[in-house]
């Protein structure tokens, strides 16, 4: 094509483009979309006005981070009401002018407009806005312009062989930004469904947790077949697959399994849930913070966490603090002198005792479960003391009560001039003459 050809090609473009820029059908186009804006507009500002949610700035409470990102859906709301309205635009104008090359262009700058704001409001990752800003804004670009299937055509022209499976660059490139998509998706599913249901008050937490690790198993379950299709594998083919999975379960994989199995066997018999205080066999303490398929996290008081395998709860002993009663009882071991009065020393260690704020003390409780003080024995230097006392939760952490009561008890003691002894012997000499 020689020069003046192309100049005479790009003049029939302008001249056509002027033609249909001054038509009637452009105008009418213009002035749909206008109207299409106005309307999107309008049932935003009705939406922002009428509903509560998104009207107010949610305040901290139950729910709050779910409540405060469906408020951000404000951001939303017009490209989202302005696709919608332009979509009907465009059938319209099909019928009507036999063309909508105008709306449809407009209808993908609103589609950018909104993977634009939805990276912006709603995307924490940085590989996921990279995915948005790189891959996702330029597939709609594409499409604005109608390039995509060219695009798409072309990228399926690369391809390389795998023994019998054929991947081409556009197989890749599907699996990698919807894979992506769709496990950003699921974790955050994730997350919200199991705020929504650890909420239900009207359920006890042992129920919760059991529908909050199901309903994490059967969201991953799906977002698993759904890759499965994206990558355009056979789901009768699932059989072979699991023929194979049994195969590796039954050796590399027998300690996850067996780790998986145990969880849901801990859900569903409720021996431990969420708050318990747990001694293990080997003596190690802490708070069940959060129940996973594989295994549990205990945390200790002094601010680490031990994730424990969900077998070992199955197959070996542990002590459960306060899974069925909150109430524990505690001693105090000590020795007064033999010359105490020991009438006047119980009275006064009950009453120290009852006075702690955290002691289970009143005749509200029954007697067992009061402060009481009694003699333990007779020790060599001293009379042996043995407090009794109960309190609701472990003694310690925030509830360092003990440590609290022995300050408390020394105290009384010196006010009263009792003495705690020291090792003491006699010595006698015999025959001091020889």
């Amino acid at each position: 094509m020689s020069i003046k050809d192309l100049e005479t090609y790009i003049n029939q473009i302008g001249l056509s483009f002027f033609d249909w820029a001054t038509s009637p059908q452009f105008y009418s186009q213009c002035g749909m979309i206008v109207l299409a804006i106005t309307v999107a507009y309008t049932l935003t500002a009705l939406f922002e006005k009428y509903i509560p949610i998104l009207k107010n700035e949610p305040k901290p409470g139950a729910l709050y981070s779910i409540r405060k990102t469906i408020h951000k859906t404000d951001e939303l709301l017009f490209p989202l009401f302005s696709i919608l309205t332009l979509s009907i635009t465009v059938e319209l104008s099909t019928l009507i002018l036999q063309q909508s090359g105008l709306i449809r262009l407009a209808q993908g700058l609103v589609v950018i407009a909104l993977l634009y704001i939805f990276m912006t409001y709603f995307i924490k990752k940085q590989i996921i806005k990279l995915l948005v800003k790189w891959v996702g804004i330029p597939i709609a670009i594409l499409q604005v312009f109608g390039w995509l299937d060219d695009v798409t055509m072309f990228l399926d022209t690369i391809d390389m062989q795998l023994g019998n499976i054929n991947i081409s660059l556009y197989d890749l490139a599907r699996v990698i930004v919807f894979g992506s998509f769709l496990f950003w998706l699921g974790r955050i599913s994730n997350k919200v469904g199991q705020q929504i249901i650890r909420s239900q008050s009207d359920l006890d937490i042992g129920t919760r947790e059991v529908f909050a690790k199901l309903f994490e198993v059967a969201l991953f379950v799906v977002i698993f077949l759904l890759l499965l299709q994206v990558m355009g594998i056979n789901l009768t083919a699932l059989a072979v697959f699991g023929g194979a999975l049994g195969v590796g379960l039954g050796f590399g994989l027998q300690a996850i399994a067996s780790n998986f199995i145990s969880g849901i066997i801990i859900l569903l018999d409720r021996s431990i849930t969420v708050g318990d205080y747990i001694e293990l066999e080997d003596g190690r303490t802490g708070i069940i913070r959060e129940l996973k398929m594989r295994s549990t996290t205990l945390e200790t008081f002094d601010g680490k966490d031990i994730m424990v395998p969900n077998e070992t709860f199955i197959t070996t002993n542990f002590i459960n603090w306060t899974h069925k009663n909150k109430k524990q009882r505690y001693s105090i071991e000590f020795q007064v002198a033999y010359k105490t009065d020991l009438h006047k020393l119980f009275e006064i260690l009950r009453e120290v005792v009852a006075s702690h704020p955290q002691v289970l003390s009143g005749s509200e409780y029954p007697i067992e479960e009061r402060p009481d003080a009694e003699i333990a024995g007779f020790g060599d230097s001293g009379i042996d003391i043995l407090i009794e006392f109960w309190m609701e939760g472990i003694d310690d952490g925030i509830n360092r009560v003990g440590a609290d009561l022995l300050l408390m008890i020394w105290d009384a003691l010196k006010e009263n001039n009792m003495e705690i002894p020291f090792p003491q012997r006699v010595v006698k000499i015999l025959n001091p003459e020889k």
